[in-house]
């Protein structure tokens, strides 16, 4: 019996992956349709994430600008402020321009048909839209691609689904801030939005669970970013054990109001409570997984409700596929378009390409940046008993020195025979830029003296890589700026 398909490819989401998704179908002449579940076209990074924080970092930033400016020579007769409505009027803009041209506009020129509503996996890798304006629309294709992102994950303290908070997306839709904002959680979201929060004229408490903030990177990079943060004016409070959330005023006779958010919790074993006007939860992202019709097709999740998939990206099904957020860590966009664009490679092409995660960066923009790739001082310990690792300090990087930005430092992890860089772990001006040779570095397998051979353009803050590779090599203190 031959089957027939409406689709070489169907998909459920409309992000990153989806749109990698589509771009190699149509390279390889295939036809695509995928029903955008949940946000408008172009996922998170588009519509909440990336374009709208890092938009909004930069407004912080200059406003910031005066009050940290360090020479005496320069001088403002008045502080600048922040209109966060205008601010957000200027980040729909941007949204809306990048949906269109980036998401919308490339739909169109590969002819990729978009379903508008809530869809479902009912038959094998057949999807109804059960919600929105095409409900009722059944596609079907040769092969499925799930891809229905991730959602802002609140955590089970006692009283917090009692009390109304903020979170990466709600922030979005509020014209008017509070004056203070207590912010759960320590991972790259609490910090973005603790700095943009601040940098706008709230005052920000952040309270983190584990001893640091970026528990899940190298300890070094946390600690020295609650230390900027501390200086700015950002009070960082870690080793939470939460005990309740409660609100501590309301008012409005038959509908009550909530007027502030008082969050108890036990640190270094003392009773503390923290209050604020509002409360920001920024304790991670769960997976989109639930109510798309999973267990109708027989495609299994693990605990935390990621789509169980194998390094193919292949589900349980083996005619549907996974990608992005929904599969779990880590919830990158660029992770997401090439995991989207692999699952095509592998269900038509039979091509068994996968992803080497070791080697994709990880990068947090505040000010001063933060970016890590490959293994830990940590993990590297916890595999060989030892480890061969020379951290550098930015104040000592002549670029850092001549502009007086020298927050931060550089970290390099080397296989203690063969010299092979393995781990490079950044704080400090411009290391979002910095990390890519630091992450060709991992991937390919170079040495330290590979990198002390190249040379590398004076005077810059990617001199403070080098430096960490010549600390292997040498007193870096007793050097002059350019010597080899």
């Amino acid at each position: 019996m031959t089957s027939t398909y409406d689709y070489d490819l169907v998909i459920i989401g409309g992000g990153a992956a989806a749109f990698a998704a589509i771009t190699e179908a149509s390279r390889r002449d295939l036809s695509s349709a995928m029903v955008n579940t949940g946000l408008p076209i172009g996922g998170t990074c588009v519509n909440v994430g990336c374009v709208p924080s890092k938009h909004l970092l930069a407004v912080a930033e200059n406003s910031a600008s005066a009050s940290e400016n360090p020479f005496d020579a320069v001088t403002y007769t008045e502080a600048p402020t922040v209109d966060w409505a205008d601010a957000l009027d200027g980040t729909d803009d941007l949204v809306e321009g990048f949906r269109q041209e980036n998401y919308v506009d490339v739909a169109e020129h590969f002819e990729t048909d978009i379903y508008e509503g809530y869809g479902q996996l009912v038959d094998d890798t057949t999807i109804e839209v059960v919600d929105g304006p095409d409900e009722g629309a059944h596609i079907t294709g040769e092969k499925a691609l799930v891809a229905t992102g991730s959602s802002p994950w609140a955590p089970p303290i006692d009283g917090l689904d009692d009390v109304e908070f903020y979170t990466s997306e709600t922030i979005l839709e509020e014209r008017e801030l509070p004056e203070s904002i207590t912010i759960i959680g320590g991972g790259y979201i609490a910090l973005e939005w603790g700095q943009i929060l601040h940098r706008s004229g709230v005052d920000i408490t952040i309270l983190q669970r584990s001893e640091h903030v970026l528990s899940d990177m190298e300890g070094q990079l946390g600690r020295e970013i609650q230390r900027a943060f501390h200086e700015e004016g950002i009070d960082v409070v870690s080793g939470n054990d939460f005990q309740q959330i409660r609100t501590t005023a309301t008012y409005g006779g038959a509908e009550t109001v909530q007027q502030g958010v008082a969050v108890e919790t036990v640190v270094n074993g003392g009773n503390r409570t923290f209050t604020a006007e509002a409360l920001f939860v920024a304790t991670g992202v769960k997976p989109n997984s639930e109510g798309i019709g999973l267990e109708a097709v027989s495609v299994e999740t693990v605990v935390d409700g990621a789509i169980r998939v194998d390094e193919h990206f292949q589900t349980t099904n083996p005619d549907i596929y996974a990608a992005g957020d929904v599969i779990g860590d880590p919830e990158l966009e660029t992770v997401a378009a090439k995991e989207g664009n692999h699952a095509v490679k592998n269900a038509f092409g039979n091509e068994d390409v996968t992803i080497h995660y070791d080697t994709v960066p990880a990068v947090v923009f505040t000010s001063p940046e933060i970016a890590a790739v490959g293994t830990t001082e940590q993990e590297y310990m916890d595999k060989h008993g030892t480890c061969s690792c020379r951290t550098v300090k930015m104040a000592d990087i002549p670029r850092a020195k001549t502009v007086k930005n020298t927050d931060g430092l550089v970290q390099v992890v080397k296989h203690h025979e063969s010299d092979e860089i393995v781990g490079v772990h950044m704080v400090g001006p411009r290391a979002a830029d910095m990390i890519m040779e630091a992450t060709l570095a991992v991937k390919f397998g170079l040495t330290v003296d590979d990198i002390i051979d190249t040379v590398h353009p004076f005077p810059t803050f990617s001199e403070a890589f080098k430096q960490a590779c010549q600390s292997f090599r040498r007193d870096t203190s007793k050097m002059s700026c350019c010597i080899e």
